[in-house]
């Protein structure tokens, strides 16, 4: 398996990071079939060979990925993809 992991700055209040998390997330269920869950500020999504969640709090949006082996090999694509979706959603 492969992990991988992101923390960004957000310069958003946390109501506005968690609505910006959570258009991120209705994207990429559309887009990708990923279903997710809210347990406070954390959201764990999964499908299958990809689990993960977002943590968003005040100043900080961070995300771990974990990789099933067959999207290894993909990995630095997902990458550029959750950097695209990041800089959509919480620009610098």
């Amino acid at each position: 398996m492969s992990d991988i992991r992101i923390r960004r700055r957000h310069g958003k209040s946390l109501a506005e990071a968690r609505a910006s998390a959570e258009h991120m997330a209705r994207e990429l269920n559309e887009e990708f079939d990923l279903s997710y869950s809210w347990s406070g500020n954390v959201m764990c999504f999964k499908r299958p060979g990809v689990s993960g969640d977002l943590a968003v709090d005040e100043q900080d949006v961070a995300l771990n990925i974990r990789l099933g082996l067959l999207l290894f090999t993909l990995k630095p694509t997902i990458e550029r993809e959750i950097h695209r979706f990041f800089d959509e959603n919480f620009p610098v």
